[in-house]
C-alpha cells in the first residue's frame, strides 16, 4: 500500500462510520428518543414514591407522553418514537387500573422487552436478523444484504445476537423483581436499566456495521435502471423518427433509380433494333 492509498482508505472508513452513526441515530431516535422513552416511567415512579397514588402517577405518565407527541406534531417531526411511548404507557395504565396493582404499570413493557429479545434471537437463527429488517430501509439497502452482501448479513446477525442477549439479560433482572420487590424498587431499577443496555446494544451494532461491507443502495440501482430504460426508449423513438423521415427519401431514390434503369433499357432496345 502506498502513502497515497492510506488517506483514501481512512476517508472511506470515516464516511462509512458517519453513515452508520446517522442511520442508527435515525432508527433509534437519538437523545430525544431516549428521553421520550424514559420520562413517562420516571414520572410514574417518582410520583408513586412520594404519595403512593396509582391514579395520579398513571395519569401524569400518560399526560406527559401525549404532550411529547403533540410537541413533535407541532414541530412536524417524526412521531414514531413518541407514539410507541404513548402506546406503552397506555397499556401500562390499563393493566394497573384493571388489577389495582401499581407494579402492573410496568408489566406490558417488560413483556414487550421479553418478546423483542426472543424475536432478535429467533430471527437470527432463521437467517433473517431482525436488526437487518429494521436498518435495511434506513441504509436504503432493503433486503439486498440477505443474498448479495454476506459480510453485511453476518454483521446484522452479530448485532441481533447482541440485542437479543442484552434484552434477555435485562428481563432476567426485572421479572424476579416484579415478583419479589415492591413497586418503587421495581420502578427505579427499571428506569436505571432503560438507557445503559440500550446504549450498549447500539454501540455494539455500530461496531459490527462499521467494519462490515458498505450497504448496496437498491434505490440508486432502481433509479439507474429506470434512467437506462428511459434512455433506451428515447433512442428507439429517435431511431423510429429518423426511419420515418428517411422513408420518403429512400422511396424517391428508388423511383429515380428505377426510372433511370427503364430509360437505359429503352435506349438499349432502340439501338439493338437499329443494328
Amino acid at each position: 500500500m502506498t502513502s497515497l492509498d492510506k488517506p483514501t482508505e481512512d476517508t472511506s472508513t470515516d464516511d462509512a462510520r458517519a453513515v452508520t452513526e446517522a442511520a442508527l441515530f435515525e432508527a433509534f431516535g437519538g437523545v430525544r428518543g431516549m428521553v421520550e422513552t424514559v420520562l413517562p416511567g420516571l414520572l410514574f415512579v417518582t410520583i408513586y414514591t412520594v404519595d403512593k397514588d396509582l391514579h395520579l402517577s398513571a395519569i401524569a405518565a400518560l399526560a406527559v407522553s401525549l404532550i411529547m407527541v403533540v410537541v413533535r406534531l407541532a414541530m412536524k417531526d417524526t412521531v414514531k418514537h413518541a407514539f410507541s411511548g404513548v402506546f406503552g404507557v397506555a397499556f401500562g395504565v390499563v393493566f394497573a387500573m384493571m388489577t389495582g396493582n401499581a407494579k402492573d404499570f410496568y408489566l406490558p413493557g417488560m413483556l414487550y422487552t421479553l418478546g423483542l429479545g426472543l424475536a432478535y434471537i429467533i430471527t437470527t437463527l432463521c437467517g433473517v436478523p431482525l436488526i437487518g429488517l429494521i436498518l435495511g430501509p434506513v441504509f436504503k439497502e432493503n433486503l439486498s444484504w440477505r443474498t448479495r452482501n454476506p459480510g453485511r448479513k453476518k454483521a446484522y446477525a452479530k448485532a441481533s445476537w447482541a440485542w437479543g442477549l442484552i434484552l434477555l439479560a435485562k428481563c432476567a433482572i426485572l421479572f424476579p423483581l416484579y415478583w419479589w420487590a415492591d413497586t418503587t424498587q421495581l420502578g427505579w431499577v427499571l428506569v436505571a436499566l432503560k438507557i445503559p443496555p440500550f446504549l450498549l446494544a447500539v454501540w455494539l451494532t455500530w461496531v459490527f456495521l462499521a467494519k462490515a461491507p458498505a450497504p448496496i443502495d437498491v434505490f440508486a440501482e432502481m433509479e439507474a435502471a429506470e434512467k437506462a430504460e428511459r434512455e433506451k426508449e428515447e433512442r428507439q423513438r429517435t431511431a423510429e423518427t429518423f426511419a420515418r423521415a428517411m422513408d420518403p427519401m429512400v422511396d424517391e431514390t428508388l423511383h429515380r433509380l428505377a426510372d433511370g434503369t427503364d430509360e437505359r433499357s429503352a435506349d438499349s432496345r432502340a439501338r439493338h433494333r437499329k443494328q
